[in-house]
């Protein structure tokens, strides 16, 4: 009995101790969770990166060569000029940018001067209102008729310009009005515009007043972009160059439209063939993405071969995502409007969606539009057809 009770004993003082010990450990492990914890590095806080990203759909039209014929046509009974009908077809379309540019390729010196046709034009006033009518922002006037019929007439355009409120560059009626930017700043994006011309059919530009119309000179296009990239966010150039009714871009354009890229220019459009001409994407130097619509052919004239006839509008979709690091500006989605100058006779001048013209106004209208934009796709396979908006 005795043995029995020292070995019962000895049970029960090994079951204590070891509860102790398991509860010691126990004891322990939450300790050293606990000082682990404690410490644990704070995490950091994520940082909130404010984004704005704004769109602004850039458009532009080819050139308007006002013929006799078309200003006879837009004359009313009482020696008022009114442009306005010729546009009315494709005014909704016109609209659709958020900034529409126009080659306006004749000066708008008005009748007072006396009107005049091809080869030294000088047309009404009126054209310029129905152009502010038709949903047009900004007019580019450095072509080979910017000095037809002197710098009187020049002066004139630009005082009517500077009255209907349309911005213009490319002529200028000082030293002062050619050193200013033009900039439009639409949806928090600044686009700045510049314009130039490879000649003026031999007449000289009178001497001392290089500001009366810019011509080509790549060591002053090179400063004025430098300028304007101090002031925009984007530069558009526009560039009278090429060969007339040739509808490739040749070497010259090719080289000049590179140049401009590597100067960091993101939109240039091409004027003077009086055809159309493919668009393409360009790779400036330092990677930048810049487009080029080498000619938008004639967007209103009495030009009567068929290429002729046939012009429209080139859009780009210009992005800018803001960040509190940076800015970054990307080009998407180009388009064409293609567009026919209807007349008959010598009346009833009009433009028309190309695509939506029936068998009366153009025969085999819709074997046109398909071989336009399949040429208009040459370099760009993806350029899309801008739908008419309907009035």
């Amino acid at each position: 009995m005795k043995k029995i009770m020292i070995v019962l004993a000895t049970c029960f003082f090994a079951l204590v101790c070891g509860c102790t010990k398991n509860n010691q450990d126990e004891q322990k492990v939450k300790e050293d969770k606990q000082n682990t914890e404690q410490v644990k590095e704070p995490k950091e806080p994520i940082k909130k990166i404010n984004q704005e990203v704004t769109k602004v759909t850039v458009g532009a039209v080819g050139d308007l060569l006002i013929h006799n014929e078309v200003y006879e046509d837009a004359r009313l009974p009482n020696g008022v000029y009114n442009f306005n009908k010729m546009f009315d077809e494709v005014r909704k379309t016109m609209e659709k940018p958020d900034i529409l540019v126009a080659n306006q390729e004749t000066m708008i010196g008005g009748k007072q001067f006396g009107l005049s046709t091809y080869p030294a034009f000088n047309s009404p006033f009126e054209v310029g209102d129905a152009l502010k009518g038709a949903g047009v922002d900004f007019v580019t006037l450095a072509n080979n008729h910017s000095l037809d019929r002197g710098e009187k007439i020049i002066r004139s355009a630009i005082s009517h310009w500077d009255a209907i409120h349309m911005p213009y560059t490319g002529a200028f009626k000082s030293q002062a009005d050619h050193d200013q930017i033009r900039v439009i700043n639409k949806n928090n994006i600044r686009f700045s515009f510049l314009a130039y011309t490879f000649g003026t059919n031999g007449i000289p530009v009178p001497k001392g007043k290089d500001y009366l119309v810019n011509l080509i000179d790549l060591a002053k296009i090179r400063s004025d972009v430098a300028r304007a990239k101090k002031v925009s966010d984007v530069v558009v150039v526009a560039m009278h160059w090429g060969i007339e009714y040739e509808r490739m871009p040749n070497n010259t354009q090719k080289n000049l439209a590179k140049q401009l890229a590597d100067m960091g220019v993101q939109i240039i459009i091409g004027n003077h063939p009086h055809v159309l001409q493919p668009p393409a994407w360009i790779t400036g130097k330092m990677g930048n993405k810049s487009i080029v619509f080498y000619s938008l052919g004639n967007y209103l004239s009495a030009q009567d071969e068929i290429y002729e006839l046939i012009g429209g509008m080139g859009t780009i979709d210009v992005v800018k995502t803001r960040t509190d690091q940076n800015v970054k500006i990307e080009l998407e989605n180009p388009s064409f409007f293609p567009t026919y100058n209807y007349y008959r006779d010598n009346r009833n001048f009009k433009i028309m969606s190309l695509e939506n013209i029936n068998e009366v106004n153009l025969k085999n209208g819709k074997m046109r539009y398909n071989e336009i934009m399949n040429h208009m796709r040459t370099n760009i396979k993806d350029l899309k057809s801008i739908p008419e908006v309907q009035n």
